[in-house]
């Protein structure tokens, strides 16, 4: 699979998206994940960001955009459809694919910011996901935190799921 031919992505955001399946690829081969759920987390990498930098007008609006347009291409996949709808902001109801989706996008090596420090939680993924997943949330929370954005229910959510499971 590759990028969907109604994707909408600038050069740089097309090697984001390449550096994600990368990593999902690789953390896939690391936790001996079957073919069929493999291609789960890889349908999900190229899908995610395909609308990112499409004139939607809302930041967060290009995972549901996406999620959306994939189904009407064709993607029946309820998990893959979900990984892309929610991937910013996570769900409390994901299973794996969007777990792993939501970690490789916050992990993967290109983005610049604490490099060292999310390389080593991408190199934890494989042995300690679920442990390295409520320390990514939490990341990401405090960003938005600090930004002053209001916390979406669905991010809320997703953190309590997760923090009940310590």
């Amino acid at each position: 699979m590759s990028l969907p031919a109604w994707a909408h992505v600038s050069a740089e955001r097309r090697a984001h998206i390449e550096r994600v399946v990368k990593l999902l690829h690789s953390w896939a081969d690391a936790m001996h994940v079957d073919a069929k759920e493999r291609d789960r987390w890889l349908r999900a990498g190229w899908l995610h960001d395909a609308l990112r930098d499409a004139p939607l007008g809302d930041p967060l609006a290009h995972g549901p955009a996406a999620a959306d347009r994939a189904a009407a291409d064709g993607e029946r996949d309820r998990g893959v459809l979900d990984a892309v709808r929610f991937h910013t902001v996570g769900a409390s109801d994901w299973d794996d694919v969007g777990r792993m989706l939501y970690l490789a996008d916050f992990l993967e090596p290109g983005r610049e910011f604490a490099s060292a420090e999310r390389a080593q939680l991408g190199r934890r993924v494989p042995a300690e996901r679920d442990a390295v997943l409520r320390e990514v949330a939490r990341r990401r929370i405090e960003w938005l935190l600090g930004s002053g954005w209001p916390l979406p229910a669905t991010t809320v959510a997703f953190w309590n799921q997760l923090a009940g499971q310590s």
